[in-house]
């Protein structure tokens, strides 16, 4: 996706500082990442999220390829992170409601990046969201979302969080096998774009198909 690729202009010049073995390690490291977490989840997920959130402030602490700026870094205590909540981990089935519609973004690094809608996950009394192809190459499965909580006091991102992203590994399986069956959507897995901690990434985020105007108060807020 566009938050992982390196942009030319960067103003505050810390991407310019990366590696191209650095961003492919990050990339490694994060399908590792939730690669362990599917399997602890299967299990326990509250104790894959504690995992996950061990994980991902050591990788945001330490790794060369962080979104962080070594300021932020000489500084960083942790990522602001809910506490688990299972009420909030859902299994739903995709629909093909507005299947094929097209979502074109610009980006200041990749220029338009192309989505192509799959359906949509209908989550009873809470809203839906539109899934979304990566209409290029390595293609890959986009879910953002905004909710109520977002741009509020001791809330989220203002612009939206990610929930699944599978070109970057982030996806918490599916339950059985076949086109019926349902996704695992846990947003207590739900973590910022890379842009919101540094304003030299690009990133894709949630278009008015995936907002939802509940609150979902878990995950990685801001």
């Amino acid at each position: 996706m566009a938050e992982q690729d390196l942009d030319a202009t960067d103003p505050s010049g810390s991407l310019g500082k990366m590696s191209a073995v650095d961003i492919a390690d990050w990339r490694l490291r994060t399908f590792a990442l939730y690669a362990a977490v599917r399997k602890i989840a299967a299990d326990n997920p509250a104790e894959a999220h504690a995992y996950w959130r061990q994980e991902r402030d050591r990788m945001f602490g330490t790794h060369p390829a962080s979104p962080l700026t070594e300021e932020a870094k000489a500084n960083f205590g942790g990522l602001k992170t809910a506490d688990y909540d299972p009420i909030y981990r859902f299994h739903v089935p995709l629909t093909k409601e507005g299947a094929g519609r097209e979502m074109n973004v610009e980006t200041g690094t990749d220029g338009v990046v192309r989505f192509v809608r799959l359906g949509t996950f209908d989550l009873p009394e809470l809203g839906q969201l539109a899934v979304w192809k990566l209409n290029g190459y390595g293609g890959g499965i986009f879910v953002p979302f905004r909710d109520a909580t977002a741009g509020q006091p001791g809330g989220s991102y203002g612009a939206g969080r990610y929930l699944i992203d599978t070109i970057k590994g982030a996806f918490h399986g599916v339950e059985g096998h076949g086109p019926d069956a349902p996704f695992v959507l846990d947003f207590n897995f739900a973590y910022n774009p890379s842009c919101a901690y540094n304003e030299a990434w690009a990133c894709p985020l949630a278009g008015p198909a995936n907002r939802l105007a509940v609150e979902m108060p878990v995950g990685e807020l801001y």
